[in-house]
């Protein structure tokens, strides 16, 4: 029998554990189990609930064992820039404070003063974004200086479950750049950053890369969950592992990673850290192998989440009020599906109203509809009164954030894009798909769905032997998963 391997793969809204194993040339993939992710309002700030995600992971790891399916490695990622505090008994001293928390408002303007702008790109090649790690903890340096004096560690999420299964701190790669702290060049920790915004040197240790060995579990959780394995080091950033997913054969595709974010990009094999880059703000990610990932973040699914759970009267987190809006429906008067939402925009294709979706007033609204109402408004546009224009305005203004994107990447890299290949589980909403056909003038293919847990089994197949290297696992994924082509119209 093949071995099998585990991805557990956590974004912002739900975890899932999928086996993965290699069979007549084919991966075959089975989801065995999946968690909520949610958020807790603690001390005035919206936080991840870990204890609930630890044991969410606890949990699937004991499906394997009633399946009889015991992985030889497991590999954990999920989303970018947050983190925890550990203190010098290895306990959790801080909370998971959220990226889309208001902690970090204004913190810009405080790096700012010590480390320009421009500067700090040229340092790291990372995007601007108020919840980059950077600001996360000047703010930490503000309300809690006694946290960072009492830390004897930094693990980003992923590397603080890693640390829970095996007793092991490590720092992965991938996720560390997002931070805005690691130099592109030189791939390690910026230390003349660090002494100038005043940040503990030592909580910053050497950085370890996707395939490495994090260790075995510890023998308490190998007992509790009935099995001892291997936790392996996929790319811990999500979007590093989608990325690696992506089945193109050629450099002229644009990648599109679909979730929560909508994540558009290259690979190159160099950082563009010049200031035209900066200007536009696309980003250098660390990839798999030194690979950069050099994309743009968009809003994405994000805005379409929160719209309908906005409308079937669910609030993203406890403790926060829903602002008013009007509309042509009630909160919770219906259950709106996605496939509802999309017919809506389908039935309203001659609505034309566009906001710029990458605005900050789309990041953490008490209320998307509101947001996106208002934005109509100021801009001098129709302002959507029914789910259909709503739900389309949306859709034209994710597209053509898109083409500007696409367009931005060409004037950068001084390449044309023939291609875009979307990933993951936006690449399942097939309007969302014929529009971006539609309006960037390129050619889509969508899929495979599952494309960061692909891409974390990838890490892990690779270290196991199952292929010899990226170019002969993007091959088999070409030939084990269902992409589908949508041409312009």
């Amino acid at each position: 029998m093949a071995p099998y391997y585990l991805a557990i793969d956590i974004g912002a809204s739900s975890g899932r554990h999928i086996l993965g194993h290699v069979e007549n040339g084919r991966m075959l993939l089975e989801e065995i189990h999946r968690f909520e992710n949610r958020q807790v309002r603690r001390d005035g700030h919206d936080c991840w609930d870990v204890q609930h995600l630890w044991q969410g992971i606890l949990d699937g790891l004991k499906v394997c064992k009633a399946l009889g399916k015991i992985p030889a490695s497991v590999g954990i990622d999920t989303w970018a820039v947050d983190f925890v505090l550990l203190g010098e008994n290895g306990d959790r001293i801080s909370d998971a404070v959220a990226y889309r928390d208001s902690r970090t408002d204004g913190m810009d303007r405080l790096v700012e003063a010590k480390i320009p702008a421009g500067e700090l790109y040229a340092h790291t090649g990372i995007q601007k974004q108020s919840f980059n790690t950077i600001y996360q903890l000047v703010a930490l340096q503000q309300e809690h200086p006694e946290q960072l004096q009492a830390a004897q560690s930094l693990l980003m999420i992923p590397d603080y479950f890693n640390y829970l299964l095996t007793g092991v701190k490590k720092q992965e790669y991938t996720n560390a750049t997002s931070t805005g702290l690691v130099n592109a060049a030189a791939k390690e920790w910026d230390r003349e950053l660090l002494e100038r915004l005043g940040l503990p040197d030592h909580l910053f240790g050497p950085l370890s890369m996707p395939g490495e060995t994090v260790g075995q579990l510890r023998p308490d959780i190998a007992e509790a969950v009935g099995f001892q394995t291997t936790v392996v080091l996929p790319a811990t950033h999500d979007t590093g592992s989608a990325f690696l997913a992506v089945p193109a054969e050629d450099d002229n595709a644009v990648y599109l990673s679909s979730g929560t974010w909508s994540l558009l990009g290259v690979e190159n094999p160099e950082p563009i850290t010049s200031e035209a880059s900066r200007l536009q703000n696309f980003t250098n990610e660390g990839g798999a192998w030194y690979r950069y990932r050099y994309l743009k973040n968009i809003m994405g699914l994000w805005m379409i989440q929160s719209i309908r759970r906005e409308l079937n009267g669910v609030d993203y987190v406890e403790g926060k009020t829903r602002a008013e809006w009007t509309l042509d429906v009630a909160a919770g008067e219906r259950q709106w599906t996605f496939p509802d939402l999309i017919a809506s925009a389908e039935g309203a294709a001659d609505f034309e109203s566009i906001v710029d979706a990458n605005d900050d007033a789309f990041l953490a609204p008490d209320s998307m509809i509101a947001a996106v109402q208002k934005a109509c408004e100021c801009s001098g546009q129709p302002v959507p009164t029914t789910v259909g224009q709503l739900m389309q305005c949306v859709y034209r203004s994710l597209t053509l954030c898109y083409k500007n994107a696409i367009a931005g990447l060409s004037r950068l890299t001084g390449k044309e894009y023939t291609t875009i290949h979307i990933v993951g589980g936006g690449c399942q909403d097939n309007y969302l798909n014929r529009m971006t056909a539609s309006v960037t003038g390129l050619p889509v293919w969508a899929g495979p769905v599952e494309g960061t847990a692909i891409g974390n089994l990838v890490i892990q197949m690779i270290r196991g032997g199952e292929f010899a290297d990226l170019a002969a696992a993007r091959s088999c994924i070409r030939e084990s998963f269902d992409i589908k082509e949508v041409l312009p119209q």
